[in-house]
């Protein structure tokens, strides 16, 4: 009895260190008696959470990295900022208008609905929103579609029995800055205001600029609790100097007055902004509306 304990033994020993055990081999060794050692099946519970844990991370960067590769890839679409001035005691109508009909019905013809929006302070009766297409061509086939759809022009002219509801429409069709945000359909969040922005440059100063919010000014933003929306160049007629359009996200008014406040003090954006001045401003005119989003 003794003696067959003496040759058992060492083969218990040969496994006491979970390091000898080779990963290769499919099946291990077993004890004498067919059992596999206790310190053999911890060893290789280790190794197999290792093995899951390894695949999970790779997973998990594989993921990220499409996702990187989808954000940074060109966005090819042409956005449309269109402002429509209601008549006067009309807006309600118009975005009840847009609520229960015109929202769906460019969804059917191909039109994408980024956002739609009311300034704050809301004197001109405004309702601003932005569509995507395709392409200028997917635009135009859109548009013709929306406005011979029988059930639009029901739903425009019941809805004009006493009046037209719009006075006045403005529209900017616009291309994706490349280093603008995904631009994605917007959310509304009653915590938050949106701020848009319309730079119009000097003769010749759009790219200086562009690479200006590229490099330094949109991080900038962020460094001071602004959120970066969405960044446009506008397509313009007759080969005129295209003006930069973005949105700006705020968790209010006073907020966002107080950003660009201690932006503007910031020595990294006045360094920036000298630095990128030497040979004369970039800048005619800024223009700049605060905004509430709509739930349609």
């Amino acid at each position: 009895m003794a003696q067959r304990m003496r040759r058992r033994l060492p083969g218990v020993l040969r496994f006491a260190n979970p390091e000898q055990i080779s990963p290769e081999k499919d099946e291990p060794a077993v004890t004498p008696g067919g059992k596999m050692p206790a310190c053999f099946l911890l060893a290789k519970g280790k190794r197999d959470t290792f093995t899951a844990m390894k695949k999970i991370f790779l997973l998990f960067f594989a993921l990220l990295s499409l996702r990187l590769l989808a954000q940074n890839a060109a966005d090819t679409r042409v956005f449309e900022l269109r402002t429509y001035y209601a008549e006067p005691g009309k807006l309600d109508a118009l975005i009840g208008r847009f609520r229960k009909h015109t929202v769906r019905l460019f969804e059917k013809h191909g039109m994408e609905n980024i956002g739609y929006w009311v300034p704050l302070h809301n004197d001109n009766n405004q309702l601003l929103y932005v569509l995507a297409y395709p392409s200028l061509e997917a635009r135009e086939a859109a548009w013709k579609a929306f406005g011979a759809d029988p059930k639009w022009i029901k739903a425009k002219n019941k809805s004009e029995r006493k009046g037209k509801l719009v006075s006045r429409v403005e529209s900017v069709f616009l291309r994706a800055a490349d280093f603008s945000p995904g631009i994605v359909a917007t959310t509304p969040e009653t915590d938050q205001v949106y701020e848009l922005r319309t730079y119009t440059m000097l003769p010749g100063q759009l790219e200086p600029l562009l690479a200006r919010f590229r490099q330094h000014t949109t991080v900038l933003f962020a460094k001071h609790g602004m959120t970066n929306v969405a960044y446009w160049t506008s397509i313009e007629k007759d080969a005129q100097q295209a003006r930069l359009v973005y949105f700006l996200a705020h968790p209010s008014e006073a907020a966002g007055q107080k950003a660009f406040e201690t932006f503007g003090k910031d020595p990294a954006w006045i360094q920036v902004k000298t630095d990128s001045e030497r040979n004369g401003k970039l800048v005619e005119k800024i223009e700049s509306i605060y905004l509430q989003a709509l739930k349609m």
